[in-house]
């Protein structure tokens, strides 16, 4: 059964930068593209970076510039390089396995639990 399990939440003052870990177990995790998601309170979770298994890659116009996706198909491992970070960032983050559609449009099928990040204004 796969799972995924997210680090590297944290606290952060405005302008400063975290990145974020998730490990893929139970799967092969060259096979999947991976995507990480963030929820704040009150509203929908939102995607904000998708990559396939062949490394393209998407991210809305949000976090476009300020945020970067990359993966380790090593270490079964998916990062989320996060720079400039608002407050407006504070959120849960998830990250997401699943099978590439068109592009990188993706069907996710598995989700991490979850990780904080706060930023201070």
């Amino acid at each position: 059964q796969v799972q995924l399990a997210e680090s590297g939440g944290g606290l952060v003052q405005a302008g400063g930068s975290l990145r974020l870990s998730c490990r893929l177990s139970g799967g092969i995790f060259s096979t999947y593209a991976m995507g990480w998601f963030r929820q704040a309170p009150g509203k929908e979770r939102e995607l904000i970076a998708t990559i396939t298994n062949a490394a393209d890659t998407y991210y809305p116009n949000s976090v476009k510039g300020r945020f970067t996706i990359s993966r380790d198909n090593a270490k079964s491992t998916v990062y989320l390089q996060m720079n400039s970070l608002k407050p407006e960032d504070t959120a849960v983050y998830y990250c997401a396995a699943g099978e590439s559609l068109i592009g990188v449009l993706v069907k996710y099928n598995y989700w991490g639990q979850g990780t904080q990040v706060t930023v201070s204004s």
